[in-house]
């Protein structure tokens, strides 16, 4: 797996980091390189603050990155990738053996999940009232599936997988399919505007946060992003008419782990760390210039 380290340059930057500058990330990174011998740093196309450092797995990047964050570093990382290589003029990427125990009735949710994602099952056998399914699957098929897995199985499933080979390329996964809801403006989150967007899909921030533009502040119900104002105050008037000062009924926001933000995250989303908070944000802030990019792209 490889993933893309840079600099963190968003609005927030520098409010809670000790270490921000790319000289301290390269010096970080080059310092793990001693001791860490299945990791590789290699500069992002010629840029001083961008590295693609690859590692063993998602697992792996993780901890550095959690290393990193708890000494005081403040950084920016991208949406984890499998190391292709090209064999034999075809296409090739890793395959792993995947092994996923489950409560039987869960058994068919865990093969349809796993076959989504280009899975093939190899073996499959009873013990007691539990199930073991063996599967081969590429290693972009796992990104994102420990989270799918234990909600399918309201946290039964046990789940291990390790390196198996190289096989070649399987086709296109389907990946996340919600979109995300960004933030329009740079403030503080209000509870009034959280409480009129809840129907819009889930939160990942709790009212009287700071959020700035381009910050993805929750999870769309439909798969297209939406642009929401969370930094909206109730307008004072002096009328008073009955059902006008509702009480805001808001939903705990959604608390995820480091390795579940670089599984969710998508391709134009970077995961912000810093040692207070994580937050994830789209690469390119502005919503105008990100439409422009999507219509360049077609």
């Amino acid at each position: 797996m490889s993933m893309l380290f840079c600099i963190n340059d968003s609005p927030f930057f520098g409010k809670e980091g000790k270490f921000v500058t790319s000289r301290h990330i390269n010096d970080r990174l080059e310092r793990e390189l001693e001791k860490n011998l299945a990791l590789r740093v290699e500069p992002f196309e010629d840029s001083t603050d961008k590295w693609v450092v690859s590692g063993r797995g998602v697992l792996h990047l993780s901890v550095l990155i959690e290393t990193m964050r708890r000494e005081g570093y403040e950084l920016q990382v991208g949406q984890p990738q499998v190391i292709y290589k090209e064999i034999d003029g075809r296409k090739c990427e890793p395959i792993e053996e995947l092994t996923i125990n489950v409560p039987e009735e869960f058994a068919s949710k865990m093969i349809d999940m796993v076959t989504r994602r280009k899975g093939e099952m190899t073996s499959m056998e009873t013990q007691g009232e539990r199930t073991n399914i063996e599967f081969d699957i590429p290693s972009r098929g796992i990104i994102g599936l420990r989270t799918n897995v234990l909600t399918a199985s309201q946290g039964e499933a046990i789940m291990a997988h390790r390196f198996k080979e190289y096989q070649p390329y399987k086709g296109e996964i389907e990946r996340r399919v919600n979109g995300s809801m960004i933030s329009m403006d740079t403030g503080n989150a209000f509870a009034y505007a959280i409480d009129k967007l809840q129907d819009r899909g889930k939160f990942f921030i709790d009212p009287g946060e700071d959020v700035y533009a381009g910050q993805v502040v929750g999870e769309h119900v439909h798969d297209n992003d939406l642009v929401v104002n969370v930094c909206k105050a109730k307008q004072l008037t002096n009328v008073r008419a009955s059902g006008t000062d509702d009480k805001a009924r808001i939903i705990p926001k959604v608390v995820m782990s480091l390795e579940e933000c670089l599984e969710y995250i998508k391709e134009d989303e970077l995961v912000e760390v810093t040692p207070q908070s994580m937050r994830i944000r789209k690469i390119i802030l502005d919503h105008d210039q990100r439409k422009k990019a999507a219509i360049q792209r077609g």
